[in-house]
C-alpha cells in the first residue's frame, strides 16, 4: 500500500519527510540513504506544492532486485512540462530547494522515470534502495512491473492487495479486493494473498478454489489471477467478481472477463482462459476503485513508460468514488522505458 500525502502547503512536505524517514528506519536504511531519502521528499514535495494542481506524494516500501527500496511517485494534474528532458538536468530549478529541481532527484536515486504532458500534468518515480550499491546477484527477470495501491479517503489501511512472483520466464499475478475497506477488508485481502502465495504456479483457477476455502472465515473477497508467459506469448487468466484485466497494445486492446461470485461467501467454479500475448502489449489488471473506461492511447508516449508511471497515471485520472485503488502493470523487461 502507498500512504498518501496532499501537497497543499509546505508544512504537509515535512510530515511526508518525517513520516518516510522513520520508515526508512525502521528498514535499517541508514543516515547516507535516509537522507538521499529527504532530499528527495522535499524537492518532488516543494515542487508540487509551488508549481502543480492537486500535488501528492506516494510512498510506499518495495522489495527490488536492489534490495529493500522506499519508492515515492509525485503525480500532479497540470500544468505539465513541455520540455521534460530541460527540467531534468541537474540544476535547473523554478525555485530554491536544497537540490536544486528534478535533475538532482534523478541523481540521488537508485532507480528514476518521469512523464509528463502538458496541460494533463506530471508523474516522477524515484526509488531510494538501502545500502546503495549493495545490489542482490539475481536472474534477470524475463517482466518488469509496476503498481500502486491506495486505501479509500480517510482510511490508514487498504482492502485492496496485489502480488507477483517470476520463475523461469513466467510471471504469475494476483489482485484482490476485500469486501468494503478498512481493517477487515484488510483481512480478507491478505487471506487471499497467502493463498495465492502457496503455491502461485498453479492454475488460476485452483489458486482462486483455494482462496474461496482461505475466505470462508472473512467478510469474503474478489480476486483474479494471470500467468504470463514470455516464452510462449501467452496470458492464462482466472477472475472471480469485478476485477478489471485488458491486454492495451496501442492498437487494439483485449478485456478478460471475471465470474460471477465472491470467494469466501459465493462463487461458481472457476474456468481459465488462455489468449495470446500481442508484441508491445502491456497487462494491466485493476480492482473496481479503478473506472475501466480508460484508454493509455489518449496520451501519446505514455505506454513506453515505466509501468509504475503508467499505473500512477491511471490512479490518478480514473479512480471511481470513495473506495480502495490497486492497479498493476506488468510488460516484458524488453519493453519501452523512460
Amino acid at each position: 500500500m502507498h500512504d498518501v500525502f496532499d501537497m497543499q502547503d509546505i508544512s504537509q512536505v515535512g510530515e511526508a519527510r518525517r513520516r518516510s524517514v522513520l520508515l526508512a528506519g525502521r528498514l535499517e536504511f541508514d543516515e547516507q540513504d535516509c537522507g538521499r531519502l529527504a532530499l528527495v521528499i522535499t524537492e518532488l514535495g516543494t515542487n508540487l506544492v509551488r508549481h502543480a494542481q492537486r500535488g501528492r506524494l506516494l510512498v510506499a516500501e518495495r522489495d527490488t532486485p536492489a534490495g529493500e527500496t522506499i519508492e515515492v511517485i509525485a503525480l500532479d494534474s497540470g500544468p505539465g512540462m513541455a520540455d521534460l528532458d530541460h527540467c531534468l538536468r541537474d540544476g535547473i530549478s523554478s525555485s530554491t530547494t536544497p537540490g536544486t529541481g528534478f535533475g538532482a532527484v534523478r541523481r540521488l536515486a537508485d532507480d528514476f522515470a518521469a512523464f509528463s504532458s502538458a496541460p494533463a500534468g506530471t508523474v516522477v518515480l524515484a526509488r531510494i534502495a538501502r545500502r546503495r550499491g549493495a545490489a542482490r546477484d539475481r536472474v534477470r527477470e524475463r517482466f518488469t512491473h509496476g503498481a500502486v495501491s491506495v486505501p479509500a479517503i480517510g482510511e490508514t489501511q487498504c482492502g485492496d492487495a496485489w502480488a507477483i512472483v517470476q520463475r523461469d520466464g513466467r510471471a504469475s499475478v494476483l489482485v484482490v479486493d476485500g469486501l468494503g475497506h478498512g481493517p477487515e477488508a484488510e483481512l480478507a485481502a491478505q487471506a487471499c494473498v497467502a493463498a495465492f502465495e502457496a503455491a502461485p504456479f498453479d492454475a488460476p483457477s485452483a489458486i482462486l478454489a483455494r482462496a474461496h476455502l482461505a475466505l470462508k472465515s472473512t467478510r469474503g473477497a474478489t480476486a483474479a489471477v494471470a500467468h504470463l508467459d514470455a516464452d510462449a506469448r501467452d496470458v492464462t487468466f482466472c477472475g472471480v467478481g469485478n476485477i478489471a484485466a485488458r491486454l492495451a497494445s496501442g492498437i487494439a486492446d483485449r478485456s478478460f472477463l471475471c465470474q460471477h461470485g465472491t470467494l469466501g461467501l459465493q462463487a461458481v467454479p472457476p474456468q481459465d482462459v488462455n489468449v495470446p500475448w500481442p508484441d508491445h502489449a502491456l497487462f494491466v489488471m485493476h480492482s473496481d476503485g479503478l473506472a475501466v473506461r480508460w484508454d493509455l492511447r489518449e496520451t501519446p508516449g505514455l505506454l513506453q513508460c515505466d509501468p509504475a508511471l503508467i499505473a500512477a497515471w491511471l490512479i490518478r485520472d480514473h479512480i471511481g468514488g470513495r473506495d480502495d485503488a490497486t492497479v498493476i502493470v506488468v510488460r516484458t523487461a524488453t519493453g519501452g522505458r523512460r
